[in-house]
């Protein structure tokens, strides 16, 4: 799986879990972005991709994660 194919999927789950359509991720996207993208949402966000990719994050990388890129990237990673 690549880059675009993850992040696509990333906006599939962040419309779902932020209930907004008009979400368009980029790779630069940070929460500061996103209004509905609280403290609370980012959990609700981290468990719906962990059950989405069928994988985990452990809690400094979720910490060390600037933007929706890095996400991205350590999913890509993760998967091959």
């Amino acid at each position: 799986m690549n880059f675009e194919e993850v992040i696509s999927q990333f906006n599939e789950i962040f419309i779902d879990v932020l209930e907004n359509d008009d979400i368009v991720l980029e790779r630069e996207t940070t929460a500061k972005d996103i209004e509905e993208w609280d403290s609370l949402n980012h959990i609700q966000l981290v468990v719906e991709i962990e059950r989405h990719f069928k994988l985990r994050f452990t809690s400094s990388e979720i910490q060390s994660f600037k933007n929706v890129g890095e996400m991205c990237d350590a999913i890509v990673a993760k998967l091959q």
